[in-house]
This record gives C-alpha cells, structure tokens and sequence, in this order.
C-alpha cells in the first residue's frame, strides 16, 4: 500500500476477499476493504509503521469481502518499499494446523456450546475455579451475565428454532468485545457469562455499558425476518480473600454469580437495556469485622516492613524509551504471599493507616531512583497524604539525606480526590514544584468538569483513564472525548499518558490522537520488583 493505495495484492489475498483477476484490488483504497469501525485503529497503526514505529504488533480487524460478507482478521504491518518509493507490506498470517492442534480443537468442540461457541456452563465453571485459582498481579475480577430483554418475543418473532441464531448473532457481537483473557460461556439457557478481568471495577461497568449500546445499535438478521434487540448486563464481584483463612482459599464464585443474576433481574424491572450493579453495602458491624481483621495485619506489615513496590514501564508512543515507571505497593503476609492493593487499600484509608503507607512508598521510591537510572518515577499518594502538612518539610529533608534529583520523582493524585479538595491539591502541586518534583493527575477524564482542572491546577502529566480505553479502538465518541483532553493539556504543555492498554488496536488509535505515552498490561505487566522490604531496612 501506498498513500493509502492498493499497490499490490497477491493471489492468497485476492482468493480470500474473493476477487478474481492479479490486478482487481490494484488502485483500491485500502480502507474500502474494512469495516468502518475498524478504521481509527487501522489508520493509526499505517501512520505508526510508516514512520518506523510499529514493530510487529498484530491488529485485529473486520474485513469486508467482496460478497458482503465479513471476516476477523489479524493484519501484520512492516515498513517497505515498492518501486522504489516508501510503502507498507501487510501480511496476513497462515495457519498451518498440526494434528496436535486439530486434536486440542476436537477437545474444545466437546466442551463448547454450538451455537454460541463459547464454554457451556459445567466447563466454564471449572475453568472460572481454575482461573481464579492462579490470583491476579493486579485489577478486579468480576462476573458478567449478559441476557437478552424479553426472550419470549424474540422467540414469538422469529421462531424457537431461529432463537439459536439470535443466540449465535449475539455471542459473535460480544466476542468483539472480549480480550484474550476473558472466559465466556453459556449459561442458563439465553444467557451468556464472561469472567472479565480489568484495572478497575470502573474500568468493567464502562466495558458492560458499551455491550449494552452495541446490542441495542445492532441489527439482528434471521432469514428474512429482522430484528432489534437489547440486553442487560448484570455485574457480580468476586470479593478479596479473608486474611486470616490463609491464602488457598477459592473466592466465592457461587456467591459472585448469584450477584449477577440478581443485577440482571433488577435491570429488567427498570427497564432493561442497561448496565447494574447490585448494591451490596455492608452493614456498620459486618465492615468493622473486616477492617478489625486487615488493621491488625497492615500494622503488623508496616511493624515488619513487609512492603514491597512492583514496577510497570510506561512506554513512549514517539519511539524512544524515556525510562519511566509507575510504582504500586504490595503487602506481603506473613507466610511471604503477595497481597494486592484491592484487598487491603480500603480498610487502610477507612482507619487512618495510608499516610503510613504513603510514605513507605514514597521513601521507597526514592531509594528507587537513587539506585537505578530511571528518568520519572510515578508515585500516587491518597487523601491523608494531600492534606498532611508535614509531608513537605520530611520530602525535604529525604531530599537532602538521598540526594536525588528531585524531577524524577512524579507524584500523583486522583482526579476524583482532586476535585474533592481542588484548593489543597493546587497548593500541594505548586509546592512539590517548587521543590523540583513533579505532579500528575491519574484517573483523569471521567469526572465532572476535567478541563477545569486542567486549568487550575498547574501539573506535568495527566494520566487518561483507562476506563475510557475500554472498546476505545471502535467507539468514535469515546475518541473525539479523549482526542479533547490531549489537545487542551498539549495547550497548558503538559504531556498525556493513557492507562490501562490491553491491545493493540487502542494503541494504534491513541497513536492517532496523539497521546504520547501509554502504560498497562499491553506495555507490561507490573511484576518486577523494584524494592523489597529488605532493601528499605
């Protein structure tokens, strides 16, 4: 391809999208072989690889045959000439099916719904328990049921036996929307289950309300009858572990089902066609159980000095690595496991104990940097911390004791928390500046007024949430908002960092909209250990 031209196509490519004749797609644009909504991804991702800065990555597609027809494709894109002029080769890769992998198919066909092609429900149970299992490095875990508002006239509209097909149209449109870690399954007759894993619960509520926006935009087709449909998503949360059960135990996934069930059936009495969540509020008593149980066990770690920071690189969408890292603390137990921020933050920030566990971090962190050549090292710190007073003179005075340079240290708040407490926010990032650090803003984008932030208080960064990443690849609303934020931060001459990329269809878009740096499990996953509690004694 160049400048957007077909330049050449050979024989495999023209079979597949059914052309006959060696020069049938020559002169064709590109982009007239691909659904629309794939083209913000595709475009990226060409921009990228002409300019050198897209290494192998394989971008998912929907290509449109010349029967009409569609097909998900995986394209390979490598900077290329042709006649001696610049251009982009794209490659689809071959499958070369061995007799073991036919044998692992014919396993999966047992165990897989036909229509649907997902788990059925005994399967995807078993494999939910082997899943979870295995604990997370990070994020949240939660249960997604996904079924179709009033059934019965679907089936009274094109028949019980065309239901299937409806079943199966509605399980393809969901499979756009899974990433590679997602278990799906059928479940109880017209539903559909998937076991979703993500940064944030926010970050599976804006997933579970672009399924419900897709479903409702969609037009279902069953011989020559069509249809509008829309569903409900209930969510269910599989909640932390006890820490006084040991760290075996399997999380309740009977209970986080149930969850589930009952956000689906209070959905549809408000109406369906919509994301819920039940309210589980816990009761005065039941959260002082929980939080006697953890304070007892993150004072004894902060006794113990039984911490330690994992890193997560952030990767620079302009092609040179900057050397920068986001930190996040890890409690270890006493038997030396990992425990996540998700188990324990709560409880800390419910009885005063996140200043201490601030400064645990931050004090790391600055040993960090003094011992490794990183250029910005992001640090978020909580409400006790933005509003503590003290910590400005003991930042000063770790300054002096570890002689660092100060700007490689960011620290980082909430846009929530920011909003909440905009005057000592702003105060705190003015003085961090002063004293040569710098400031960012995570989470930002979803809140009530971001721009205005932008405007009243003076940072270097802002971290984009990952929440808007979420279906950000084909969601053209969701671009245009984030396209917004990069343009007035790149006006203020703060730089834009996008959290939480899963693939690399988001990153290509984001290359589009001129984001410059991205963070998350596409970069990396956050598993190396930059300090331990050794190192800190």
């Amino acid at each position: 391809m160049q400048e957007g031209i077909i330049v050449d196509a050979n024989r495999a490519w023209l079979e597949l999208f059914g052309y006959s004749g060696d020069d049938a797609l020559t002169g064709t644009p590109l982009m007239d072989l691909f659904e629309q909504e794939t083209h913000p991804a595709l475009k990226g991702a060409l921009v990228a690889c002409l300019q050198g800065k897209w290494s192998g990555h394989g971008l998912k597609v929907q290509a449109l045959l010349s029967d009409g027809s569609t097909l998900a494709l995986e394209l390979l894109l490598t900077k290329a000439d042709y006649e001696n002029e610049p251009a982009i080769r794209i490659a689809i890769s071959a499958t070369h099916k061995k007799d073991h992998d036919l044998e692992v198919e014919l396993a999966d066909a047992v165990k897989n719904d036909a229509s649907t092609r997902f788990l059925q429900q005994r399967y995807l149970i078993a494999a939910v328990r082997e899943r979870c299992a295995l604990g997370m490095k990070g994020g949240v875990r939660q249960f997604a049921l996904i079924k179709p508002d009033r059934f019965i006239e679907i089936q009274n509209a094109i028949g019980v036996l065309a239901s299937e097909d409806f079943m199966a149209q509605l399980a393809d449109l969901l499979r756009k929307q899974l990433t590679p870690t997602d278990l799906c399954g059928r479940f109880g007759g017209n539903g559909l289950v998937v076991l979703v894993e993500r940064g944030t619960a926010r970050d599976v509520e804006t997933w579970a309300e672009n399924i419900v926006k897709r479903v409702n935009e969609h037009v279902f087709a069953s011989d020559d009858k069509t249809l509008a449909a829309t569903v409900t998503v209930g969510l269910g949360l599989l909640p932390a572990a006890n820490p006084d059960a040991g760290g075996s135990i399997v999380p309740d996934v009977g209970g986080a089902i149930t969850d589930a069930v009952s956000a689906v059936r209070r959905g549809r009495e408000l109406g369906g066609n919509q994301m819920y969540v039940v309210d589980k509020s816990d009761t005065d008593t039941r959260v002082q159980a929980y939080d006697k149980i953890w304070v007892k066990h993150i004072k004894s770690a902060l006794m113990e000095n039984r911490f330690r920071l994992v890193q997560q690189p952030i990767a620079s969408l302009l092609g040179e690595d900057k050397g920068m890292f986001d930190v996040l603390v890890r409690m270890l137990d006493e038997q030396g496991s990992e425990v996540l921020p998700a188990e324990f933050i709560a409880a800390a920030e419910r009885n005063d104990l996140m200043k201490n566990i601030d400064r645990w971090v931050i004090g790391a962190s600055m040993s960090f940097a003094a011992n490794r050549k990183a250029s910005c090292i992001f640090v978020r710190v909580s409400k006790d911390t933005v509003l503590d007073k003290s910590l400005l003179p003991w930042l000063d005075a770790q300054l002096k004791s570890l002689r660092i340079e100060p700007k490689r240290l960011c620290i980082q708040v909430t846009e929530d928390l920011a909003n909440q407490y905009v005057r000592q926010t702003k105060e705190l990032a003015e003085s961090l500046r002063k004293l040569g650090f710098r400031f960012a803003l995570e989470h930002f984008g979803t809140g009530r007024d971001p721009l205005k932030l932008l405007a009243d208080i003076d940072m270097n960064f802002i971290k984009i949430d990952g929440s808007l990443m979420q279906g950000l690849s084909t969601n053209q609303i969701q671009q245009q908002r984030v396209k917004g934020l990069v343009e007035a931060a790149k006006r203020r001459g703060m730089e834009t960092v996008a959290e939480r990329v899963e693939d690399a269809n988001t990153m290509a878009v984001l290359w589009q909209l001129g984001v410059e740096f991205i963070q998350g499990y596409f970069v990396n996953a956050p598993e190396d250990v930059t300090m331990s509690s050794n190192d800190r004694r």
